[in-house]
Order: C-alpha cells, then sequence, then structure tokens
C-alpha cells in the first residue's frame, strides 16, 4: 500500500470520467461557485484521445490536476486511482454526469463531522429537491445492512480517507466499466465492507446532489441491456456478501411485481421490470458462488473454522 499523502485541502473531489464532455464541463461550473473553497478538483481520465484538453485548460477558481488513465477502465478503478493521489483527509466521488447545489461541500462537511461517521451519502434529486432514479429513505440515519440499498448514491458520498485506505477502495470488479457483468453496487459493496469491520456510516436526506431524471416509461433495447447490467451488480453485491435468499427475493419480486402492473398498459416498461428481476438473480447467484469458493479457501488455509 502506498504511502499516505500529508493533507493539503479540506476535500479532494475526484471524478471518473469517460466520453462525456458538456456533463462535465456542468459539474465543475457547478464546484466553482462552491460556498466552500478549500478543496482541489481531480479528473481521472480515462479517454483515450484529448477530448477534455480545452474544458481543463479553462481558467478555474480551484485547483486541478488530470490523471490520464493508461491501463484498464471502470469506475471503480478510476476512483482508485484517483483518491491514492488526493491530498485531503475527506474525498467525494461525483460521477461525470451529476452536478451539485452551491452549498454541497459546506452541507456535506458539517453533517458528515456532526455524525461522526467514517461516510456519509445523501441521495439524488431533481433540481426542485424531488429524489429521483432511485428509492430513497426519508429520515436520518446509520446505515446498516437492512437500510444500505435505499441509504447511499455513490456521487453523492463523503468518505473519510482513513476508511479508504483501511479498505484499500472500491472493488474493481464491480461497477461502470469493470470488465465483468456487475457493472453497478461498488457503493454499496464498499460501504458493507465498512460496516463488517465495525465503521460508522450515516445517510442524510438533507444532503443531495442532481442529476438528470431517468426515464423508463419507454426503454429502448440498449437501456434494457444496461439496466439488466446494473441489477447483475445489485444481485452479485448481494450474494457476495452473506444475504440470504429472502434477501433477494424481495428485490426480484418487487421488480416482478411491476412487470405485472405494467403488462398490460406497458409491455415496454413491464419487459424492464422483468429484465431488472432477472438480472438481480443472475448476480445473486453468482455472488453467492464467488462467497462459497472464498469462504472454502479460508478454511483450507485454517483462517476461519470448517
Amino acid at each position: 500500500m502506498n504511502e499516505p499523502i500529508p493533507p493539503v485541502f479540506a476535500v479532494s473531489v475526484v471524478v471518473s470520467t469517460l466520453g462525456r464532455t458538456r456533463e462535465l464541463v456542468r459539474l465543475l461550473d457547478s464546484l466553482d461557485v462552491q460556498s466552500f473553497r478549500d478543496f482541489e478538483v481531480i479528473v481521472v481520465d480515462q479517454n483515450g484521445d484529448d477530448r477534455l484538453a480545452s474544458i481543463l485548460a479553462v481558467p478555474r477558481t480551484f485547483a486541478l490536476r488530470r490523471l490520464p488513465m493508461s491501463a484498464g477502465r471502470g469506475v471503480s478503478r478510476g476512483r482508485n486511482l484517483g483518491w491514492r493521489q488526493a491530498r485531503a483527509a475527506t474525498v467525494i466521488f461525483p460521477d461525470d454526469d451529476c452536478w451539485y447545489p452551491a452549498d454541497y461541500l459546506e452541507t456535506g462537511l458539517r453533517l458528515l463531522d456532526s455524525s461522526r461517521a467514517q461516510l456519509l451519502s445523501g441521495r439524488c434529486s431533481n433540481l426542485d429537491g424531488r429524489s429521483i432514479n432511485a428509492r430513497f429513505a426519508k429520515q436520518a440515519g446509520p446505515i446498516t445492512r437492512d437500510n444500505v440499498w435505499i441509504s447511499q448514491m455513490e456521487g453523492m458520498t463523503f468518505v473519510r480517507r482513513d476508511l479508504l485506505e483501511a479498505l484499500d477502495g472500491y472493488d474493481e470488479t464491480i461497477g461502470i466499466g469493470a470488465d465483468t457483468p456487475w457493472q453497478a453496487a461498488e457503493g454499496p459493496d464498499f460501504i458493507l465492507r465498512a460496516l463488517g469491520q465495525g465503521y460508522v456510516c450515516h445517510f442524510d436526506p438533507a444532503l443531495f446532489g442532481y442529476h438528470a431524471e431517468i426515464d423508463t416509461s419507454a426503454p429502448d433495447a440498449p437501456m434494457i441491456a444496461k439496466i439488466r447490467a446494473y441489477a447483475r451488480g445489485m444481485g452479485y453485491v448481494l450474494g457476495r456478501r452473506g444475504y440470504g435468499r429472502g434477501a433477494v427475493a424481495y428485490w426480484a419480486g418487487r421488480s416482478i411485481a411491476n412487470a405485472a402492473r405494467f403488462a398490460l398498459t406497458n409491455p415496454r416498461r413491464a419487459l424492464l421490470a422483468w429484465t431488472v428481476a432477472m438480472g438481480r438473480l443472475e448476480g445473486y447467484r453468482s455472488g453467492r458462488a464467488h462467497r462459497q469458493v472464498h469462504q472454502q479457501g479460508l478454511q483450507a488455509a485454517g483462517i476461519i473454522a470448517g
């Protein structure tokens, strides 16, 4: 493990990006007007061209660095590359297509300190403050194994660097762009690993950032394929992190119920819901298999009892 870099800033903003330009400009513009100023921005550039050159050459009111990603791709890999070069004790990981209200950093640091947690997560909203693109808990409180799936959003999360070092960052086999079928749920996976080691994680709906709302009313084939890959990621984490069959039955069952609800009125939306259920079940089976192999290895090594 690399030696820790002494803190220079209060916050490091690490954004791993691929293929986006206008969205990245919007994010950087929102950081330019933050009420809290003691931060740096690290752009992990996964592009194979120089499309970001003119964007990153624009003068900003904050310290800005580009880290080219020369080997492999994936959001988790990019985040790990970025936080290991971060010069702050607290790190955030915005998606390259989200953006923030002007008091986002100020609010997040205040809530992180008051919660006395090693990780604080918030929610995704539209410009009116309405939660979008996921279900979120209504009340602030500790994140647990029971509520993690409605108590986190990767792009709206503050993490103590000490926790990143303790867990060695994100699992690079999970998340968008990973060379596996598990294209989502790297955030819940990270939190579940933290909880398993006794760290305190907290959710507060008062912390929110913006994102375009995903329209699932008439999904096309590429969206259905992408959502299935995301669903596999959730199922995989459920299985790998030791959730019982009741948990995956609940999460797959919700989608099956939605498929039945839309079957007559919106067949494409019904197909999307069915796809989500099947993806979660596929991922869960693989996650359980991975967990069993891992435990057998530990038993063979005498690390845990058979």
